[in-house]
């Protein structure tokens, strides 16, 4: 593949869809974004982040995910998709999928996975039902003979950094889930991003899952919080939840609050993200592209020290 690749992003204006945009421009490729039209309705947020990205060369298609044909038309125009709808349009993207295989032309498709890796474990119930569409395009697109990249993100750093240390409020208390002992990968949004656009045009990962657990970003809670509070010098009020009690949460709470309480479960209580160990023949980010400079979760801290503004972040789902 070129190294060049012309992009094609939906989801540009979500949490991770902002970095991959940029990422894709900082390493050089024509980037192109589907979104829905931007009207006078539009949020003055959205608006301004379009500006942005359309500053910064990037060309914009305002469409609806039902507008077959218009799909198909700019899809023909580039040479990858990617995908990185939100949790309510993960079954959306089977629209994506049928314009890509009409239109006949993409060396890649990467569908919005960006999480844990679906085909290796197993959640409460309202966490696998996220899992299990995303399962459903990733069949769907093999099913379809569209080459492919699946990709096994672990978790958003910044987010999660934020959830549970709140490092911009000086809170003087933290919630401990189950004992906050379980290992789970926090990699900073900016270098997922990165590593996307990177599997994205590399002709070794065509057909492959690519995994992103960089060593220095496989933390526990409990690591997490002493690292916190050795750079500030304080000494944080630690309440733990027990495991029962985030399962009561995960079957008793309404939907889609109820997601919330099964992600913390899977994530920070069964240690899922490492629950399993990398084969031979697995792909990670960071032994595949070793030239890259990842942000360890313990750089990531420093900044947060050091930039007391608070950053704007997606809700769980």
């Amino acid at each position: 593949m070129a190294s060049e690749s012309k992009i094609l992003i939906f989801g540009a204006s979500g949490h991770l869809g902002k970095y991959m945009v940029k990422a894709s421009v900082s390493l050089g490729h024509p980037t192109f974004l589907y979104t829905r039209p931007i009207t006078a309705t539009t949020n003055s947020e959205k608006q301004e982040l379009f500006k942005e990205f359309k500053s910064m060369g990037v060309e914009v298609f305002e469409g609806n995910l039902d507008e077959h044909d218009k799909l198909v038309s700019v899809i023909k125009k580039v040479d990858v998709v990617i995908s990185t709808l939100g949790v309510p349009k993960h079954l959306e993207q089977i629209k994506i999928i049928d314009a890509i295989k009409k239109a006949g032309n993409i060396k890649r498709f990467l569908p919005s996975d960006f999480g844990n890796e679906l085909d290796r474990v197993n959640s409460l119930p309202p966490f696998q039902a996220l899992h299990d569409n995303k399962k459903k395009i990733r069949r769907a697109t093999e099913a379809a003979g569209i080459p492919y990249t699946f990709v096994s993100a672990s978790s958003f750093g910044a987010y999660f950094v934020d959830y549970l240390l709140h490092p911009h409020e000086q809170r003087e208390e933290v919630i401990i889930y189950g004992s906050g002992e379980a290992k789970a990968v926090l990699n900073y949004e900016e270098d997922i991003a990165a590593y996307t656009i990177k599997a994205a045009t590399d002709p070794r990962v065509c057909n492959r899952l690519i995994i992103y657990r960089p060593p220095e970003n496989i933390i526990s809670q409990l690591e997490l919080i002493a690292s916190w509070e050795k750079k500030t010098g304080r000494t944080l009020k630690k309440t733990h939840i027990p495991e029962e009690e985030v399962v009561k949460l995960s079957e008793s709470l309404p939907h889609p609050d109820n997601i919330s309480s099964s992600i913390l479960h899977s994530i920070f209580i069964k240690g899922d993200q490492m629950n399993f160990e990398l084969e031979e023949n697995d792909l990670e980010a960071s032994k595949l592209y070793p030239d890259y400079e990842y942000t360890p979760i313990d750089r990531y801290l420093d900044i947060c020290l050091v930039n007391p503004s608070k950053p704007k972040l997606a809700s769980f789902v």
